[in-house]
């Protein structure tokens, strides 16, 4: 099973079927929250939601084609981060991530989120990491800038956010930016 050692409190591992009772319980208690920047929340009302989330994330991990992992703070299963795509041809990964309302400004996501990149490039041999984040949703916006990602452009009505329609803040990082910082 792939895991990966953020730190001495965090580490990611592969999703598996055991995070579906773990995932529901959050999503139940931070449905509103999540809501605000992910479609899916309202859809997530049983454990064969996130059974069927997990079944395809497997699938498509072994294909090549994404990586979703839990994140683990302090023993407690608290969120997900993912290269939501990891694109061969073009050497980009595409990451995403959701955190539970009461883990907030904790460092999590920046943290797991650097260790991904650092992945992307060093293991997975990459050569740009995008973020994409509604405009409005200064937390992910912030990550990326504190992690070194330059804003390339904002795509205009990206998404349908539950009936609301947002824009998309596009972040990008190379290997070559990455290397001068780290």
């Amino acid at each position: 099973m792939f895991t990966l050692d953020v730190n001495r409190d965090l580490k990611l591992e592969l999703i598996n079927t055991r995070f579906a009772p773990i995932y529901l319980d959050i999503v139940t208690r931070d449905q509103e929250y999540l809501s605000q920047w992910l479609v899916w929340p309202p859809h997530a009302h049983d454990e064969a939601f996130f059974l069927s989330f997990i079944k395809k994330s497997l699938h498509d991990y072994a294909e090549g084609k994404s990586l979703v992992c839990g994140m683990i703070y302090q023993g407690q299963l608290v969120g997900s981060v993912s290269y939501n795509t990891i694109n061969q041809s073009l050497k980009k990964v595409e990451i995403g991530y959701w955190l539970s309302s009461s883990h907030q400004g904790k460092g999590i996501v920046s943290q797991a989120v650097a260790k991904l990149i650092e992945l992307a490039f060093t293991q997975f041999d990459m050569e740009k990491v995008q973020i994409s984040a509604a405009t409005e949703n200064t937390p992910s916006r912030k990550v990326c800038e504190r992690l070194g990602f330059t804003l390339e452009g904002v795509i205009r009505r990206a998404e349908n956010l539950n009936g609301r329609i947002v824009d998309h803040a596009i972040y990008g990082l190379d290997r070559a930016t990455w290397k001068i910082a780290n």
